[in-house]
């Protein structure tokens, strides 16, 4: 049962990162805005970084420290790449 809640709220949360990221892409779009792009890919590495962890752990049979530190590398670009989206927006202020 935990595991099944467990999985349903980090299908949830990569869900949303999905629909920002759909979001801010259809912006950039819309607008031609390079920051935006950044966005977009950033929350579609901190999405996919919500539930890598889990995924790896089971189906490659690895350590939960090992599934833990690339979770923590693919949030982490995806933080990044939102880094990159505010030092881009504010130079071109």
């Amino acid at each position: 049962m935990i595991e099944t809640s467990l999985m349903l709220a980090k299908l949830f949360t990569f869900a949303l990162s999905l629909v920002v990221a759909y979001l801010a892409y259809h912006g950039y779009r819309r607008s031609g805005s390079e920051p935006m792009l950044y966005v977009a890919a950033g929350f579609v590495f901190i999405g996919g970084g919500a539930i890598c962890e889990g995924l790896i752990y089971t189906l490659f049979g690895t350590s939960i420290l090992s599934a833990g530190l690339i979770q923590a590398v693919i949030v982490s670009t995806g933080m990044i790449l939102m880094l990159i989206s505010l030092t881009k927006s504010t130079s071109s202020a």
